[in-house]
């Protein structure tokens, strides 16, 4: 009988020292810990590229956006690395021309500009070599015309 309960003891102890569900819920947690390590690494690097720090954005863009009371207005913006910026809009066949200048600023995602000027306000998503005006609400714009509103590098 004493075999028996040394071996019921000891067959007791081993049981009592085995918690598989603590290991389990450990390598669990590690698991988890690693994978949100993993994401956190991942998301600077994603958030790091962008139209500002990934493009060679500045230089001279022109389109001839839309007019309602003439053929068009030819449009020559340029932007500096120091955030300023000169526009020229010629009214065709109205002689008439605005000039401006100011400064601009990036969004958060570091895509979209938005000009600071006398009577500039637009708004601009950069891409490879070319600005595509946004509406007023910051929305891309489309329709028949929205190539339109295009800017093309020179």
């Amino acid at each position: 009988m004493t075999k028996l309960q040394i071996s019921g003891i000891i067959a007791l102890a081993f049981l009592a020292s085995c918690s598989p569900k603590e290991k389990t819920n450990e390598a669990s947690t590690n698991l988890s810990t690693d994978s949100i390590t993993v994401q956190k690494s991942i998301e600077p690097a994603e958030a790091a590229h962008n139209s500002q720090n990934s493009l060679d954005w500045n230089g001279t863009y022109e389109a001839v956006v839309p007019c309602a009371d003439c053929p068009g207005i030819k449009t020559s913006l340029t932007l500096n690395k120091d955030k300023t910026f000169t526009i020229t809009e010629e009214y065709i066949e109205r002689n008439s021309k605005n000039n401006d200048k100011g400064t601009f600023d990036w969004d958060a995602t570091g895509s979209v500009i938005t000009l600071n000027g006398k009577s500039a306000k637009y708004k601009y998503k950069v891409g490879e070599n070319k600005l595509s005006q946004l509406d007023m609400d910051g929305k891309e714009i489309d329709g028949p015309n929205k190539d339109l509103y295009v800017f093309h590098k020179k």
